[in-house]
């Protein structure tokens, strides 16, 4: 379903277009709470009932629709993923930004246990696939036009510019040790959330992807090695869980090194409205330069 005009993208436009989708939907946007701003916007809606995404632009349309296959598919296999609500036809267009509307989990952020986490990531890697074609993982999609829209200096743009040229030759000649399958794309602790009784689910389904199972390794492990975001004990637990440990293959820091430049041009998408985000893009920037710890990198 989709309503016309466009409209530049910050949080203020962002809470329009969804006011208007929940008119579509026929969802009741009480109490619009912003969570976090990047490829989308996302918000609690409905007294908290609700969690809606809207997407940051017209081109995430073909992704959105992933997500909302794929959450279909989950559903289906009884998988503990972010369930969609129902309303209105999925996703609903608003001045060509995709919003999508989910069952909320919890009253707040709520984590899984990196234990929890590595059963729930192999029970998805063990599914059979799923009963449509997902697109194969492309790491440096989006970095080309993150770069371009992005408000950072022209050197800042350019060395990210060709760190992502040598990354993507470094990538193309990796050797994979586990087999090719479905992906997350984008799993970590903050996409494993609690629901209110507790149990660890999902969410974020709009990364499904086809490629090696590394990729949905690498995050808890650079979290744990290069921010200290998990302990010694947690990433253990995770390893135990899922049955292999990614920082053991050869591969490892290429990965790694593609997933810090990834959030750092995340980041740079909310530079120019957010002095903070601005800060942190270059001071990560510097990091990368000197090779110098992570340890300082600010979650956003």
């Amino acid at each position: 379903m989709t309503t016309t005009e466009r409209t530049e993208f910050d949080a203020d436009a962002a809470r329009v277009i969804l006011r208007k989708a929940c008119e579509v939907a026929d969802v009741d946007p009480d109490g619009i709470d912003m969570l976090r701003f990047g490829d989308h916007a996302v918000f609690r809606v409905d007294g908290g009932r609700i969690v809606s995404r809207v997407g940051r632009s017209p081109d995430r349309l073909a992704s959105v629709q992933r997500e909302v296959a794929v959450a279909g598919w989950l559903a289906a296999e009884g998988y503990p993923a972010a369930r969609l609500v129902t309303v209105a036809e999925q996703p609903v267009v608003v001045q060509g930004h995709p919003v999508t509307f989910w069952e909320g989990l919890a009253d707040g952020d709520t984590y899984a246990s990196t234990s929890e986490m590595g059963v729930l990531l192999r029970r998805l890697h063990e599914l059979k696939s799923p009963p449509f074609l997902l697109p194969p993982l492309r790491p440096f999609d989006r970095v080309a036009q993150r770069l371009r829209h992005a408000a950072i200096s022209d050197a800042t743009r350019a060395y990210l510019r060709s760190l992502a040229d040598d990354l993507a030759a470094e990538y193309d000649r990796l050797r994979f040790a586990l087999p090719v399958g479905h992906l997350h794309g984008d799993y970590n602790v903050g996409n494993a959330l609690r629901d209110a009784a507790g149990r660890p689910k999902i969410i974020d389904l709009d990364g499904f992807v086809t490629g090696p199972r590394e990729w949905d390794l690498t995050q808890t492990a650079m979290y744990y090695d290069s921010f200290g975001w998990h302990t010694e004990a947690e990433y253990a637990d995770f390893v135990a869980g899922y049955g292999f440990d990614v920082r053991e293959w050869s591969g490892y820091a290429v990965l790694r090194s593609i997933r810090e430049l990834l959030m750092i041009t995340w980041l740079s998408q909310n530079a120019g409205a957010n002095p903070r985000a601005a800060e942190e893009v270059e001071k990560r920037v510097e990091s990368l330069r000197l090779g110098g710890s992570r340890r300082d990198w600010a979650p956003f």
